[in-house]
């Protein structure tokens, strides 16, 4: 199922802040933790947390966000379904890597192991 126009427009126009502090409830829930969640957003991005508390205080776009990430290289090894999209078949690339942090955040809240959620080798 391929996205539209407009969803790509709402995504880009969502802040990493507002986003966040649902990542954060949700992992909370599942007795992960924040520092957890910082290690997955930093291996799929490169920002650290200092960068991050930043991209809050500045109510920053994920368009803003994903524009000054370095995308990990083995991010395109996450694949499946998220929020009703196959995220290996989402054209647009920052609705693609919101659905990976998406994906990401939701294997650490199902009790993944930080080994497979990094695709480590």
């Amino acid at each position: 199922m391929g996205t539209t126009p407009e969803h790509d427009a709402r995504i880009a126009k969502l802040t990493f802040a507002s986003i966040y502090t649902h990542y954060v409830t949700k992992l909370e829930k599942k007795d992960r933790t924040i520092a957890e969640l910082h290690q997955v957003i930093e291996w799929l991005t490169g920002f650290n947390e200092e960068r991050l508390k930043q991209f809050i205080e500045e109510k920053a776009t994920f368009e803003t966000f994903f524009s000054e990430a370095s995308i990990h290289p083995n991010a395109e090894l996450i694949k499946g379904t998220i929020c009703g999209y196959r995220i290996e078949e989402i054209e647009t690339p920052l609705t693609r890597q919101c659905r990976y942090l998406d994906k990401l955040v939701d294997e650490l809240a199902k009790g993944r192991k930080m080994e497979k959620i990094l695709r480590s080798s």
